[in-house]
């Protein structure tokens, strides 16, 4: 099993920064992407943001320019630097890993989610 424990959600107020924190733990051998999604109520979950173990970086439309992703492979964990916030970046995101728990075998997780609140 590999587990994810996100951090860092909260209430904030537009125009204004938070920073998200996932740490993946448990039966790892590597993970080879690591990113963030979001769901609002009513919408389905999408992409914000992935990086791959090489560092190799993807980020939707709505993210690019105001937010920024980073990871630590040594402690297998990805961040979501999210500046300049707008109301419709409300959401409760979720961290993702997708690796090799063995050799062999794959794995892909989600975290719980943290709720992200930007009032306007």
């Amino acid at each position: 099993q590999v587990q994810l424990v996100e951090s860092g959600g909260g209430l904030v107020q537009a125009g204004e920064s938070l920073r998200l924190s996932c740490a993946a733990s448990g039966s790892i051998f590597s993970i080879n992407v690591m990113g963030w999604y979001r769901q609002a109520p009513g919408n389905e979950r999408e992409l914000v943001a992935t990086i791959t173990k090489a560092g190799t970086i993807n980020y939707a439309d709505s993210a690019k320019g105001r937010f920024t992703i980073s990871r630590d492979n040594a402690k297998n964990t990805v961040y979501l630097q999210m500046n300049s916030l707008k109301s419709e970046d409300t959401a409760v995101y979720f961290c993702n890993a997708q690796g090799f728990r063995s050799t062999t075998q794959i794995f892909r997780s989600w975290g719980q989610g943290t709720q992200v609140t930007v009032s306007s």
